[in-house]
Protein backbone atom coordinates (compact mmCIF):
# COMPACT_ATOMS: atom_id res chain seq x y z
CA UNK A 1 0.00 0.00 0.00
CA UNK A 2 1.18 3.55 -0.78
CA UNK A 3 2.90 5.30 2.17
CA UNK A 4 0.95 8.49 1.44
CA UNK A 5 -2.38 6.78 1.99
CA UNK A 6 -1.34 5.11 5.29
CA UNK A 7 0.30 8.05 7.06
CA UNK A 8 -2.23 10.19 8.91
CA UNK A 9 -2.02 13.95 8.49
CA UNK A 10 -0.41 15.94 11.27
CA UNK A 11 -2.00 18.93 12.95
CA UNK A 12 -0.47 21.41 10.48
CA UNK A 13 -1.93 19.49 7.53
CA UNK A 14 -5.35 19.47 9.19
CA UNK A 15 -5.14 23.21 9.84
CA UNK A 16 -4.07 23.69 6.21
CA UNK A 17 -6.98 21.55 5.00
CA UNK A 18 -9.34 23.65 7.11
CA UNK A 19 -7.94 26.84 5.56
CA UNK A 20 -8.39 25.31 2.12
CA UNK A 21 -12.03 24.52 2.94
CA UNK A 22 -12.56 28.17 3.96
CA UNK A 23 -10.88 29.30 0.72
CA UNK A 24 -13.10 26.87 -1.23
CA UNK A 25 -16.35 28.02 0.37
CA UNK A 26 -15.49 31.64 -0.44
CA UNK A 27 -14.86 30.73 -4.07
CA UNK A 28 -17.95 28.54 -4.44
CA UNK A 29 -19.94 31.49 -3.06
CA UNK A 30 -18.47 33.71 -5.83
CA UNK A 31 -19.72 31.20 -8.41
CA UNK A 32 -23.21 31.10 -6.90
CA UNK A 33 -23.40 34.88 -6.53
CA UNK A 34 -22.25 35.33 -10.12
CA UNK A 35 -24.94 32.93 -11.37
CA UNK A 36 -27.63 34.68 -9.31
CA UNK A 37 -26.68 38.09 -10.71
CA UNK A 38 -26.53 36.67 -14.25
CA UNK A 39 -29.99 35.11 -14.04
CA UNK A 40 -31.35 38.32 -12.50
CA UNK A 41 -30.34 39.96 -15.80
CA UNK A 42 -28.54 42.95 -14.28
CA UNK A 43 -25.11 43.33 -15.87
CA UNK A 44 -24.46 46.46 -13.76
CA UNK A 45 -24.84 44.35 -10.61
CA UNK A 46 -22.45 41.83 -12.11
CA UNK A 47 -19.87 44.55 -12.75
CA UNK A 48 -20.21 45.88 -9.20
CA UNK A 49 -18.58 42.69 -7.97
CA UNK A 50 -15.40 43.61 -9.82
CA UNK A 51 -15.19 47.36 -9.39
CA UNK A 52 -14.66 49.84 -6.59
CA UNK A 53 -10.90 49.76 -6.18
CA UNK A 54 -8.66 52.81 -6.12
CA UNK A 55 -8.15 52.64 -9.90
CA UNK A 56 -11.71 51.70 -10.91
CA UNK A 57 -14.40 53.44 -8.92
CA UNK A 58 -17.98 52.42 -9.59
CA UNK A 59 -18.84 56.03 -10.41
CA UNK A 60 -16.08 56.33 -13.02
CA UNK A 61 -16.87 53.06 -14.81
CA UNK A 62 -18.94 53.65 -17.95
CA UNK A 63 -21.47 50.88 -18.48
CA UNK A 64 -22.42 50.09 -22.04
CA UNK A 65 -25.82 51.05 -23.37
CA UNK A 66 -25.49 48.65 -26.29
CA UNK A 67 -27.52 45.45 -25.71
CA UNK A 68 -25.10 43.17 -27.57
CA UNK A 69 -22.07 44.46 -25.66
CA UNK A 70 -23.95 44.19 -22.35
CA UNK A 71 -24.89 40.60 -23.20
CA UNK A 72 -21.25 39.76 -23.98
CA UNK A 73 -20.18 41.37 -20.68
CA UNK A 74 -22.81 39.39 -18.77
CA UNK A 75 -21.68 36.09 -20.27
CA UNK A 76 -17.98 36.80 -19.74
CA UNK A 77 -18.56 37.75 -16.11
CA UNK A 78 -20.70 34.68 -15.36
CA UNK A 79 -18.08 32.48 -17.05
CA UNK A 80 -15.40 33.96 -14.78
CA UNK A 81 -17.56 33.49 -11.68
CA UNK A 82 -18.42 29.87 -12.50
CA UNK A 83 -14.73 29.17 -13.17
CA UNK A 84 -13.91 30.62 -9.74
CA UNK A 85 -16.58 28.34 -8.22
CA UNK A 86 -14.99 25.40 -10.02
CA UNK A 87 -11.65 26.22 -8.44
CA UNK A 88 -13.50 26.16 -5.12
CA UNK A 89 -14.65 22.60 -5.85
CA UNK A 90 -11.07 21.67 -6.77
CA UNK A 91 -9.97 23.14 -3.44
CA UNK A 92 -12.46 20.88 -1.62
CA UNK A 93 -10.97 17.86 -3.39
CA UNK A 94 -7.45 18.95 -2.36
CA UNK A 95 -8.58 19.54 1.24
CA UNK A 96 -10.21 16.10 1.38
CA UNK A 97 -7.04 14.44 0.03
CA UNK A 98 -4.92 16.23 2.61
CA UNK A 99 -7.30 15.60 5.55
CA UNK A 100 -8.01 11.94 4.77
CA UNK A 101 -4.78 10.78 3.18
CA UNK A 102 -2.08 13.31 4.08
CA UNK A 103 -1.70 13.61 0.32
CA UNK A 104 1.14 15.52 -1.26
CA UNK A 105 -0.83 15.32 -4.52
CA UNK A 106 -3.70 17.20 -2.85
CA UNK A 107 -1.25 19.77 -1.54
CA UNK A 108 0.39 20.34 -4.92
CA UNK A 109 -3.02 20.50 -6.63
CA UNK A 110 -3.88 23.35 -4.28
CA UNK A 111 -0.54 25.12 -4.61
CA UNK A 112 -0.26 24.91 -8.40
CA UNK A 113 -3.74 24.54 -9.91
CA UNK A 114 -5.59 26.68 -7.40
CA UNK A 115 -2.59 28.99 -7.26
CA UNK A 116 -3.09 29.81 -10.94
CA UNK A 117 -6.57 31.07 -10.07
CA UNK A 118 -5.60 32.97 -6.93
CA UNK A 119 -2.43 34.55 -8.26
CA UNK A 120 -4.15 35.66 -11.47
CA UNK A 121 -6.92 37.27 -9.38
CA UNK A 122 -4.46 38.84 -6.95
CA UNK A 123 -2.30 40.45 -9.60
CA UNK A 124 -4.94 41.34 -12.19
CA UNK A 125 -7.65 42.70 -9.87
CA UNK A 126 -6.41 43.22 -6.30
CA UNK A 127 -2.92 44.72 -6.59
CA UNK A 128 -3.92 46.66 -9.71
CA UNK A 129 -6.56 48.58 -7.75
CA UNK A 130 -9.51 47.38 -9.85
CA UNK A 131 -11.56 45.54 -7.22
CA UNK A 132 -12.65 46.78 -3.79
CA UNK A 133 -10.40 45.65 -0.99
CA UNK A 134 -12.50 43.78 1.57
CA UNK A 135 -12.49 40.57 3.62
CA UNK A 136 -13.33 38.46 0.57
CA UNK A 137 -10.99 39.97 -1.99
CA UNK A 138 -8.02 40.08 0.38
CA UNK A 139 -9.01 37.09 2.51
CA UNK A 140 -8.93 34.60 -0.37
CA UNK A 141 -5.29 35.22 -1.27
CA UNK A 142 -4.32 35.35 2.43
CA UNK A 143 -6.01 31.98 3.05
CA UNK A 144 -4.21 30.54 0.01
CA UNK A 145 -0.79 31.71 1.24
CA UNK A 146 -1.41 30.49 4.80
CA UNK A 147 -2.59 27.07 3.58
CA UNK A 148 0.43 26.76 1.25
CA UNK A 149 2.87 27.62 4.05
CA UNK A 150 1.31 25.64 6.94
CA UNK A 151 0.13 22.41 5.29
CA UNK A 152 3.48 20.76 4.42
CA UNK A 153 4.52 20.78 8.07
CA UNK A 154 1.80 18.20 8.72
CA UNK A 155 2.63 15.91 5.80
CA UNK A 156 5.21 13.14 5.96
CA UNK A 157 8.28 13.66 3.86
CA UNK A 158 8.10 11.37 0.83
CA UNK A 159 9.64 8.02 1.78
CA UNK A 160 9.77 8.94 5.48
CA UNK A 161 7.17 7.65 7.92
CA UNK A 162 6.03 10.09 10.61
Amino acid sequence: MDKESTTPPGLAAKIGAGLIVLWSVLHIWVGGDGLAKFFAGDVKAQWQGFLGGSKASMEAFVHTTDAVTANVHAHMIVNFCVDVGGYGVLGLVAAWLIWRQASWLGYFMFVVLVGICDLAFTFSLVTSGIITLNAGTVGGPVLWVLACVITPFGLARPGVSR
